[in-house]
């Protein structure tokens, strides 16, 4: 019995270690930033406030990890600001090449109403049944545009906390919403890269932000 409570304890300890808290509640460390603005800084559109990140959506853009990741769990908790008209946004993977507005990556949509779309922006390779997949050939931002529809929605109301978990885990993709599914890819783009929080014309808050690579 107590061999099996120290394996409980080294194991629980483990992935704790294991977990990333890449928003620390108290700056903006470990980001770095694109704005379409090249005149504005990360502080005009981000900035923390009692323990929560607040993008005011404007200019658009997005801040990144500086660090890379292949496969993990992440936890992205976020609402729209109370008393305010919900707008656009979306956590961003795997994101590598050029910095543009949608830079080459896979999106988890957090637009609201559209919590649960997936997107895979400048050619990124995501897949699914052919009857939630929708092509755009040359987007004007996104280059080669794939969504992928969700499955089912489990939004709450804006101005109420969300939560996305998602697993990256090699060629699968699959996110929940508030404890439901709500889309799962294969077919994935397999490779390191960061994570982003998108500014896209609504003022949005998170509170968590974690990460547990997988092996």
């Amino acid at each position: 019995m107590r061999i099996l409570t120290l394996v409980f304890l080294f194991s629980t300890l483990a992935s704790a270690q294991a977990e990333e808290k890449l928003f620390n509640g108290k700056n903006l460390k470990g980001w770095g930033y694109f704005l379409l603005d090249d005149k504005a800084k990360m502080e005009d559109v981000w900035s923390v406030k009692d323990g929560l990140l607040i993008c005011k959506g404007k200019p658009m853009g997005y801040l990144a990890t500086n660090k890379k990741y292949k496969n993990f769990k992440l936890v992205v908790e976020w609402r729209w600001a109370p008393g305010t008209k919900p707008g656009n946004s979306g956590v961003l993977m795997r994101i590598t090449g050029k910095p543009t507005f949608l830079p080459n990556c896979m999106e988890a949509q957090l637009m609201s109403g559209n919590a649960g779309d997936m997107y895979g922006f400048q050619g990124f390779k995501i897949d699914g049944p052919k009857e939630r997949r929708n092509d755009v050939p040359k987007h004007k931002l996104a280059g080669f545009l794939r969504k992928l529809n969700k499955i089912q929605a489990n939004e709450k109301k804006p101005g109420e906390w969300n939560r996305y978990d998602i697993t990256v885990n090699g060629e699968k993709v699959t996110l929940i919403v508030n404890g439901k599914k709500v889309n799962e890819a294969h077919g994935c783009d397999v490779r390191a890269g960061k994570i982003g929080l998108q500014s896209e014309g609504g003022e949005i808050h998170f509170r968590t932000v974690t990460l547990t690579p997988l092996k």
